[in-house]
């Protein structure tokens, strides 16, 4: 009877630290789990609060648009009077909403192998129109824009 006893309460507390033991895998499991969910949350969150703050910082203005009817030549100057560097690749210009990036010339402050347009610089952008467009639009990387109506 008493070998009967001991067997009984050797399986019972052989369960229950199996039970422990996989209650605490299960948890360090969950618990490793939410904490990468929750650091990619963060990270997203940072994320877009930084992208929000760059838009912010992005001011744009459209110095000059003029159409040379002789050469088929559109000419647009546009000044970053922002605190943003931007990327004078990742700008888009659309003429009469047609997106155009056959740029006959693309300089940044006077160079043309730069990418890097820093504020108070000016873009200079000139394509080819066969007229003058009623409307043209610049869109810097992050999202800001800005239009002039010929």
């Amino acid at each position: 009877m008493a070998a009967e006893v001991f067997r009984l309460g050797f399986s019972v507390s052989g369960s229950a630290a199996i039970v422990f033991v996989g209650i605490f895998l299960a948890f360090s499991t969950a618990y490793t789990a939410s904490a990468n969910g929750f650091e990619r949350v963060s990270d997203a969150t940072s994320a877009v609060d930084d992208e929000a703050l760059e838009r912010q910082n992005t001011v744009l203005s459209i110095a000059n648009v003029s159409y040379d009817a002789g050469n088929d030549t559109l000419t647009v100057d546009v000044v970053n009077e922002g605190a943003t560097d931007l990327s004078a690749d990742a700008t888009d210009l659309l003429v009469d909403n047609t997106y155009r990036d056959d740029y006959a010339v693309r300089r940044v402050g006077g160079d043309n192998s730069t990418d890097l347009w820093l504020p108070g610089e000016r873009l200079h952008l000139e394509v080819n129109a066969t007229s003058q467009p009623n409307r043209v639009k610049i869109v810097s990387g992050p999202g800001v824009a800005v239009t002039e109506v010929l």
